[in-house]
């Protein structure tokens, strides 16, 4: 007799469920994707990503199957002890499945390619539309639901229409059609030239003349003051709606490279920080999100006719339908799905409400002198009081302090000011990623530099320090600290005591040696070695050994005030230099000798230096100049003492001295951070990478193989004596004469540009570092493809997309092509 693998009891339990169960998972996928989904912006977790990507994926396919199986189920006879009319309820739940496939408004695409498949949505709406009708056609002509079911029929084909209308709307293809403008065919030629040949024919002295194209003034003129948070979405939104057209390859004209550029140069570092953050959070509700939808006249329409009907369709069945000829159970499920989606709406409508293009459009018209007096200040009343809202979405900044020494007698406290906006608030991650070969290659995870606190933590402690207590607070409980520790210790001394008795006898104690040895072998080599080795294999048979090596070996550190306002002077100094298109191309297009050649322009101490930069490939100069910081930075670290402390009043050091060190940690932090941030675009980004990248990666493999074996001779303890190690190799042959072209390994090569670089004195060699790696990030930011920057936005951005748009609000970059105005051409007779 054959075995049923799964029991009848099972079977049934399935049979009785299937439906409901799937129901309420919908529901459940939906909220969580309506709350959760924005948080991907505003945070790099790939587990948090990966929850949302699987909830996006579930949420279609638990619809999808809901829709199938109640569609299975209507031909079927109701039990003995099912009510008569329950598939009539059954047949209703279809239209809130239709509302879950239109999706939340948070979320409508995962990655840019979801939105080239706009059409095929459009062909699912219809399907599943169909799908709807055939089911409560099924139900009639008895179905006693029959008003509510239209009514939520009408609004799940809205919501359902306003994803696809999303999708389409944020496709490459429309979104480049969007950005052109009226065809314009130039000057009359044709007309011209008959009237020229005419004038000529009567013997009359003619000439065509060229009136140059007068210069409009400037639409944005600001005040040179700090922008308040309603500033900040203003600007950002009208910046975004000129230059989103770099995302789709766009050329703009010296119109708009001027006035971004003169705006540019009237703000403060933070100021322009502020507003590209709102900028990239606009590309990313643009291209992820139904914002396009929502925030249209049409889109509101739309909007309040399905919350509409959904309200009407529980009032109708809330006071019409009789519920006892129904399942109880049922009718419970039935009032869920209403609740949870008036639920959603709620949600959506307040996110609408606090949206940054909800501020945007009140303050779209306020410098211009057209429209109503009372509308505008309706508009102005209602932007004051959302834009209170705007200060936590706004960058908040921590202190850190940490001492330097200066002489073996006296330390400098120094500062920075890290990005802790909470994670609920934020626009992006507001983390720098860092890879680093020399520590992947020992297989050490990465030591954080600088520590954000929690930011709960971190306003306790600012209200605690208010009301004059927080010291008193610390003490106690360091106080409790050290009681909790002792009676932990006693405890254990307790816990002992039957064993160190027993130790006391010669044979018992030598046989616990032996077996604490025998344990020790056993649990290191055993378990440690042989599962990792095991697992490391079974990771890369099935290709997410990269991933894990990405969570594992990725550093992640934050953002600093220091760092932007570093980027913001260095840009801004270099489009002063960029007057024209040529010159603006010229400069973004330097990868090192630009930023070499302004430092010292004899070139006398840079004559050397500058071949790692003209004469090698670009991916080859970021591995050598990242193998020369590491190797540098552990040999001019200082050791410090690292505090979170907001107390750094230091009278025995004078300002000058510790402005002077406070700059040289800085350019020191700085070459280290983005010599391992460009090493984490090289390796762990190669879509973004890939127009720059070349063999990047076969390099990389090939010089940490080159390490490896060199660092097998003689294991080092930590990356400093790696350093140390990989330095103290005499390199009197240039590497490339001894092993040829076959490896393409640079290990030794960046050895040696660090022993150029230490005939610099310190405080320029991390100052020339500092802008040489700048400049190595700002070539990346403009030559990468424009669509990896908007890929990048929704799942927790990156700095290059930074310093992308700021170069680009600056002039620099090959976008601004059109350089001179049309003119109108003018036929001039007589002399």
């Amino acid at each position: 007799m054959a075995v049923d693998p799964i029991p009848k009891k099972w079977k049934d339990v399935w049979d009785d469920w299937n439906i409901r169960g799937i129901i309420l998972l919908s529901l459940s996928l939906q909220t969580f994707l309506i709350l959760f989904a924005p948080s991907r912006k505003g945070s790099g977790n790939k587990l948090l990503v990966m929850l949302i990507w699987s909830a996006y994926l579930l949420a279609d396919w638990a619809a999808n199957y809901a829709v199938g199986l109640i569609s299975d189920s209507q031909g079927d006879n109701p039990g003995p002890s099912d009510p008569k009319h329950n598939n009539q309820l059954l047949a209703f739940w279809p239209t809130f499945l239709l509302l879950h496939l239109g999706g939340p408004d948070t979320i409508t695409a995962l990655a840019l390619e979801d939105n080239e498949l706009w059409l095929r949505h459009s062909l699912g709406l219809i399907t599943q539309a169909a799908s709807a009708v055939y089911v409560f056609l099924l139900s009639l002509p008895q179905n006693k639901v029959l008003v509510p079911s239209i009514l939520m029929f009408i609004a799940g084909v809205i919501k359902y229409f306003e994803r696809s209308r999303a999708l389409y709307l944020g496709s490459v293809d429309r979104f480049r059609e969007s950005m052109l403008s009226d065809a314009d065919p130039g000057p009359n030629y044709a007309k011209l030239m008959e009237e020229y040949e005419s004038k000529i024919k009567a013997q009359l002295p003619a000439r065509i003349i060229t009136i140059p194209e007068a210069e409009k003034k400037l639409k944005v003129e600001l005040k040179k003051r700090a922008l308040t948070n309603l500033d900040v979405v203003h600007y950002a939104h009208h910046y975004f709606s000129i230059f989103k057209g770099l995302l789709v390859d766009i050329i703009y004209s010296f119109r708009e490279r001027d006035d971004s550029r003169n705006f540019f140069r009237t703000l403060h570092a933070e100021d322009s920080l502020k507003i590209i953050e709102v900028e990239l959070n606009f590309i990313y509700e643009v291209f992820y999100t139904k914002v396009n939808v929502t925030h249209s006249w049409w889109g509101v329409i739309f909007r309040l006719t399905a919350s509409g009907s959904v309200a009407a369709a529980l009032c109708y069945f809330y006071f019409k339908v009789k519920k006892d000829e129904y399942e109880g159970f049922d009718v419970g499920i039935t009032y869920t799905l209403f609740w949870g989606a008036i639920a959603l709406d709620v949600v959506a409508f307040f996110m609408f409400i606090f949206s940054d293009w909800t501020l945007a459009a009140l303050t779209r018209d306020r410098d211009s002198n057209s429209g109503f007096r009372i509308i505008k200040m309706v508009k102005s009343f209602f932007a004051k009081i959302l834009q209170l809202f705007l200060y936590f979405k706004s960058p908040w900044w921590q202190d850190y302090h940490w001492e330097e020494n200066v002489t073996d007698k006296s330390n400098v406290k120094l500062k920075h000011q890290l990005l802790a906006t909470p994670t609920l608030f934020r626009r992006w991650s507001g983390y720098v990623s860092g890879h680093n070969l020399i520590r992947f290659c020992l297989r050490r995870r990465p030591e954080k530099r600088h520590r954000v606190k929690n930011w709960f933590l971190f306003a306790s402690e600012r209200v605690l320090d208010c009301l004059g207590i927080g010291p008193f607070l610390e003490k106690m409980a360091s106080s409790i600290k050290i009681f909790v520790r002792s009676g932990i210790e006693k405890t254990i001394q307790c816990l002992a005591f039957p064993f160190k008795w027993l130790t006391q006898f010669k044979c018992i104690k030598k046989f616990s040696e032996v077996s604490v040895y025998i344990w020790d072998i056993v649990i290191y080599y055993l378990w440690i070695k042989f599962i990792l080795a095991v697992g490391c294999w079974i990771l890369d048979f099935v290709g997410i050994k990269e991933l894990l090596d990405g969570i594992i070996y990725v550093s992640h550190e934050p953002f600093t005030k220091e760092l932007w306002q570093f980027i913001f002077r260095e840009i801004e100094t270099k489009a002063q230099y960029a007057d024209d298109p040529e010159a603006a191309e010229s400069i973004s297009s330097a990868k090192g000798e630009w930023i070499m050649q302004d430092w010292d322009p004899d070139g006398v101490r840079i004559k050397e230096l500058l071949s790692y930069v003209t004469d090698v490939a670009y991916d080859e100069s970021i591995l050598l100049w990242h193998i020369a910081t590491e190797l540098l930075y552990f040999e001019d670290k200082k050791d410090e003492h690292r505090t979170s402390s907001t107390t750094s009043d230091d009278n025995t050091i004078d300002e000058s001295t510790k402005e002077a060190l406070q700059k040289e940690y800085n350019d020191l932090e700085f070459s280290k951070l983005l010599s391992d941030y460009m090493m984490y675009l090289l390796i762990m980004q190669p879509t973004m990478m890939s127009a720059v990248a070349g063999i990047g990666k076969i390099r990389f493999r090939d010089t940490l193989a080159e390490a490896k074996r060199f660092f097998k001779r003689k294991v080092p303890s930590d990356e400093k004596k790696a350093c140390e190690q990989i330095l103290k190799v005499k390199t009197y042959v240039k590497p490339s004469a001894v092993k040829g072209d076959r490896s393409k390994s640079v290990l030794f090569d960046g050895s040696i540009l660090a022993k150029e670089l230490k005939k610099l004195e310190k405080r320029d060699r991390w100052e020339l570092m500092s802008k040489v790696w700048l400049e190595l990030l700002s070539y990346a930011a403009t030559h990468c493809d424009p669509r990896a920057h908007a890929q990048l936005v929704s799942s927790g951005g990156e700095l290059i997309t930074f310093v992308w748009l700021l170069m680009a609000h600056f002039g620099l970059g090959e976008q601004f092509k059109i350089n001179k105005g049309q003119g109108r051409s003018k036929l001039i007779v007589g002399k």
